[in-house]
């Protein structure tokens, strides 16, 4: 293979960004490799330099980050059973996880190699640009949900049964949000979430049961109320903000006293200070485990595959569009650093 590749690099810690040629890396074991078309860009991407440092200190530079693709297999590896090359894909690129640390496996690229089990098929009817909002915010909905170090939840299937049990997603109409609501209904369990009320028919739509306005005076009371009799299986807190109410809810509910928090773990750790008093129990999510244990290829391999050509699974929160080409990519994370609701702003390639 001698396709010509270039890449996004990271030059130093920080936010400084070149487009450069890129060697083009073939697929070893059990990877694929993807021609992008689309990007979607994260909070993580646009993090300043002292923070970079902090996040990611074994990272290596120049780097080539970012998470969310999708786009055509063009190569497949040894040991590749379940996608050849053509297939339409999204994927996780994992290339900023410390077992990995590679340029080449990091989204702001023409070509990006993939682990296989963190990549799924399309259908023809999704497009790329819509279809690569999901891996990350994907990835860490699932870690908090379904890993045994923090929820510990059901997978989901195609046809779970009702579980009687209520899961509270805090944030909904965020992107983790909004795959952790689909994801937990998929598993059979009732969700009830916050939002602005703007964005109450959103969650909604996405199979809320229950919705509360997250800056209600009563919320916490609300919320207790909607939860009622049912048992709390769980509780995924998004946002800063957001642990001091769910802590409140999980302590005051029967059922699970676990919380998986999607913020950083060192806010994590300061603002769950409390918990352990009240019985609750609150871990912090790091988004790319799940590629080293059997919640990544139980998502990405067994249940979003079907579930996205089926039509039951949305590829949320909305893609907008504000760019073509990697060198867009520094003007999109400058736009996402004002604020996005409901939405994710993707770059194509």
């Amino acid at each position: 293979m001698t396709e010509q590749n270039s890449a996004l690099r990271l030059r130093k810690r920080g936010t400084r960004f070149e487009v450069a040629p890129a060697p083009y890396t073939p697929a070893a074991h059990n990877e694929v490799v993807v021609r992008v078309r689309a990007i979607a860009v994260n909070p993580v991407d646009a993090i300043p330099g002292l923070a970079y440092h902090l996040i990611f200190p074994w990272l290596k530079f120049p780097a080539v980050i970012g998470s969310d693709v999708a786009g055509e297999v063009v190569e497949v590896g040894p040991g590749v059973t379940r996608l050849r090359p053509g297939d339409r894909v999204l994927g996780h690129a994992v290339g900023v996880e410390r077992s990995r640390n590679r340029a080449a496996e990091g989204a702001f690229q023409q070509y990006v190699v993939l682990m296989q089990h963190m990549v799924s098929p399309l259908p023809e009817a999704l497009p790329f640009e819509q279809a690569a909002v999901l891996p990350l915010t994907l990835s860490t909905a699932a870690t908090g949900l379904f890993q045994k170090d923090h929820l510990a939840l059901a997978l989901p299937t195609a046809d779970a049964a009702d579980r009687s049990e209520t899961v509270l997603v805090w944030g909904g109409s965020t992107s983790v949000g909004s795959n952790a609501i689909q994801l937990a209904g998929h598993a059979g369990y009732k969700v009830v979430s916050t939002a602005s009320p703007r964005n109450f028919d959103y969650l909604r739509s996405l199979g809320v049961a229950e919705t509360v306005d997250r800056n209600s005076p009563t919320a916490v009371d609300e919320i207790v109320e909607r939860i009622g009799d049912s048992p709390l299986a769980g509780t995924l807190a998004i946002g800063n903000g957001s642990l001091k109410p769910t802590i409140a809810i999980a302590a005051r509910t029967t059922g699970g006293k676990r919380i998986a928090s999607a913020m950083p773990s060192l806010l994590t750790r300061i603002q769950s200070w409390r918990a352990p008093r009240l019985g609750v129990t609150v871990s912090a999510i790091w988004g790319g485990t799940l590629k080293d244990n059997e919640i990544g290829p139980a998502i990405y391999a067994d249940f979003l595959p079907t579930a996205l050509a089926s039509g039951t699974y949305q590829a949320a929160p909305e893609a907008r569009v504000v760019g073509h080409g990697l060198a867009t990519i520094p003007d999109a994370l400058q736009q996402l650093k004002k604020g996005v609701s409901a939405k994710k702003l993707v770059v194509t390639v």
